[in-house]
Order: C-alpha cells, then sequence, then structure tokens
C-alpha cells in the first residue's frame, strides 16, 4: 500500500497506518482478512519434502519461511512499513536494541584498517562502541564537529571509508548540514550512517537526503510505550546485501511478540509526533522565558547550533531537548529534577510519558567544547496535559532557586 488509488502519493500519516499489510499476511484468500498481521511464533520451519527444503536455502526472498531467525510475517509486516517510509529504500533489517543496530550497520561497512569519521555529539553507546569493539577489529575512529559542515572534506584520509552522523545530536541537538556532508561524502565514495532517533522518517526521511543506511532506535517513538527494545537500519539497494549478510552472520533477530508490539505503536506514530511537538514547543517557549534558564537547547529554537539547516531540511521537531541553567550547580539541578511529580528520571525516551535527567555533555566529548552558563537538563515532554508539565517544572524552579539562594 504505497500510493492512494488515483495514484497520488499518500500523506505519512496514511502510510504509518496502512504501511506493512500486505494481503498476503493479513488475507485468508476467500474474501476475508484482518486488520493486523497476526503474530507468528517459531523457531523451526517444516517442509514438506526434502526438495522443498533445499530449494528454500538458495531463495534470495526475504519474505520466504526458512529457519525462525531469519523472520515471519510478523516481523517481516514491521520491516516492510519502516522501508515504506522511507523513499528509496530497499530493505530494512530489525535488531533487539538501538546499539545493535547502529553496530551491524557499522560492521557492515567496515572492515579491518578503515577509518570511521564520527559526529562528536553521537550518542554516548555509539561512541563507546567505536573506542572498544570497532578498535580491537582494527577500524580507527576519528571525531568530527557537528558544525563542520563541508569542511569534513578536510578530515577524509586514505583510509577513511564511512561518516557517521546523528542530527539532532545527542543531549545538546547540534543540526549537521546534511546535504553538505552527504555530497563530500559522494565525492570520496564514502557511505554516510545516520542515527535518526529523534526525527524519524516522518521529520527527515534521511534516504531522500542522501544517507545510505538510517538507523532507528525502534525502542522510542516507534513503539511509543516504553515496553519494548528494538532497533532498525534501512538502505538503499547498494548497501542491504551487506547489511542483511552481515544481520544474519551475526545471528540477530527479534522476537514476533516484540516486532508485533513495535508495529501496533507505528499506527499512533505520526498522531503521537505531533502532540509531542506541539507540547515540546509550548514548554521549551516557557522555559526560554524564565529568568532561570540561560538557553534553550531545541532546533526549532535561533539559538540552538545548526537552526538554519533544521528550518532547511526538516518537516517538524520531535518531544526531546534540553535546556541550560543559568547559573546553579548539581545540588540546585538535582533539587529541580527530584521535585518534579510528572517528569519520570530515567533513561531513554519517545514513550508517552515525561521524563528529566541531568546531563554533561563535556564527559562525551572529544573535539568540542562547551561554555554552559550552568548545568543542563534534558526533558522528554510525553502526552500528559502540558499546562500540567508546565506548572510540574514551575515547582521545580522554586526548588532550583531555593537552593541556588
Amino acid at each position: 500500500m504505497n500510493d492512494a488509488p488515483d495514484d497520488r502519493p499518500i500523506g505519512d500519516a496514511t502510510r504509518v497506518v496502512t504501511a506493512g499489510r500486505r494481503a498476503a499476511w493479513t488475507h485468508d484468500g476467500n474474501g476475508r482478512g484482518i486488520v493486523n498481521p497476526p503474530v507468528w511464533r517459531a523457531s523451526t520451519i517444516l517442509y514438506d519434502d526434502v526438495a522443498t527444503m533445499r530449494s528454500a536455502a538458495s531463495l534470495s526472498d526475504p519474505h520466504a519461511l526458512f529457519y525462525g531467525r531469519k523472520g515471519t510475517p510478523t516481523q517481516w509486516s514491521l520491516a516492510d512499513a519502516l522501508t515504506s517510509l522511507e523513499p528509496g529504500a530497499a530493505g530494512t533489517m530489525l535488531y533487539p536494541s538501538g546499539v545493535a543496530a547502529i553496530a551491524t550497520a557499522l560492521m557492515s561497512v567496515l572492515s579491518p584498517g578503515d577509518e570511521l569519521l564520527l559526529v562528536d555529539s553521537a550518542y554516548d553507546p555509539t561512541r563507546s562502541l567505536t573506542l572498544s569493539l570497532l578498535k580491537r577489529y582494527g577500524i580507527a575512529t576519528r571525531f568530527y564537529d557537528p558544525l563542520i559542515g563541508a569542511g569534513i572534506a578536510d578530515l577524509i584520509g586514505e583510509r577513511t571509508r564511512a561518516i557517521f552522523l546523528e542530527s539532532p545530536g545527542s543531549l545538546t541537538f547540534e543540526v549537521q548540514d546534511i546535504p553538505a556532508i552527504v555530497a563530500v561524502a559522494k565525492a570520496h565514495g564514502l557511505v554516510t550512517l545516520l542515527d535518526n532517533t529523534w526525527a524519524t522518517p516522518l521529520f527527515f526521511p534521511a534516504l531522500a537526503h542522501g544517507i545510505d543506511l538510517t538507523i532507528l532506535a525502534c525502542t522510542k517513538y516507534v513503539v511509543g510505550h516504553s515496553d519494548v527494545m528494538m532497533g532498525s537500519v534501512t538502505a538503499g539497494p547498494d548497501h542491504v546485501a551487506a547489511l542483511r549478510d552481515t544481520s544474519h552472520q551475526l545471528g540477530h533477530c527479534v522476537s514476533p511478540d516484540d516486532a508485533w508490539l513495535a508495529s501496533r505503536g507505528l499506527r499512533t506514530m505520526a498522531v503521537r509526533l505531533a502532540q509531542h511537538q506541539r507540547s515540546a514547543m509550548r514548554i521549551a517557549t516557557w522555559l526560554d522565558a524564565r529568568p532561570e534558564i540561560a538557553r534553550v537547547l531545541h532546533p526549532a529554537f535561533p539559538s540552538c547550533p545548526g537552526h538554519d539547516h533544521f528550518v532547511r531540511d526538516f518537516k517538524g521537531a520531535s518531544g526531546l531537548f534540553s535546556f541550560v541553567f543559568d547559573g546553579g550547580d548539581e545540588a540546585a539541578r538535582a533539587a529541580f529534577i527530584d521535585t518534579l511529580a510528572l517528569f519520570g528520571i530515567g533513561y531513554s525516551w519517545g514513550g508517552f510519558e515525561s521524563l528529566a535527567i541531568p546531563v554533561d555533555p563535556a564527559r562525551h566529548r572529544s573535539v568540542t567544547t562547551r561554555a554552559d552558563a550552568g548545568p543542563i537538563v534534558r526533558l522528554q515532554i510525553g502526552l500528559e496535559d502540558p499546562d500540567d508539565l508546565i506548572a510540574d517544572l514551575d515547582r521545580g524552579l522554586a526548588a532550583y532557586r531555593a537552593v541556588r539562594g
């Protein structure tokens, strides 16, 4: 289901509802069907005879039953839906977490002796796996400033094979000039990978902007309910075969029950993202006017590094952003967070509930430095009434003021 009956392109909200629901997975062939592809739980696949078993081993169709690790219609439906959200995509692979998706994507394009250019504002586990796992296998990592743009050409050496982007950046939300970096990468024959979890393909269709492999921590906005760990990588035609082979060789698979829950979450992702965006913008605007706040780090705000790139390239903003206190210390920041009643304290984001955590970007930077006025808090704005969340934040700011003095 890629187009409307009159062949006009369909909207994103329609696509997340219709994608992945192939008739082969939802209809019985006799004019009857169901809305959701069912949960197929399987390890062993049974064959009618030896000839069928042997022929299955040579099939290149990713939607053919072979062995449980290679999936059933439950996993295929979710992967098919995610592929359809990325114009130009050739396929999607699923993983037990976002970190597993990042690791496998990198391993599918890098070999011993290669060098990776990694954005300095990347998610900390991404940094960790490049500096430990990939290093052990002879793959070097060089970090670059998220605002480098076309200047990344100066960092490319004989061993450079790939560029990893994350935009906006983790914790501090710098927006990269993706078209400029992609142009440099293509001119030098390099592969580009993007962690697109913040925007999702609904707000930033990565492959349409020239990215080769786009990665989601589906744990966040795809699942949307804070109850499933999952990751995905969607690739164009030049890279999907290597991605699939690497995934199978590493034995990656996700449970059909988790895939079904992620598919269920996907159906409401468009409306949830719209609400996350509205509430987050309202709350970020309220915070920006408060005297206790020195700066709001939200890509939609002109004060956020790379804001012009956001306006040019993105269709919208999600519910995750940070802010910088105007002075204060760890005790004042902790008092603010500990006072909040509607914001949970916990890692991850993208679920229906709001979260607040302290963040210290300087611990996770190699080539960029920051000179912030005070400590930083990251907020995930959930689906609660924004008036209630603002009242809760107001109480937290009172506690911050009391400790700061």
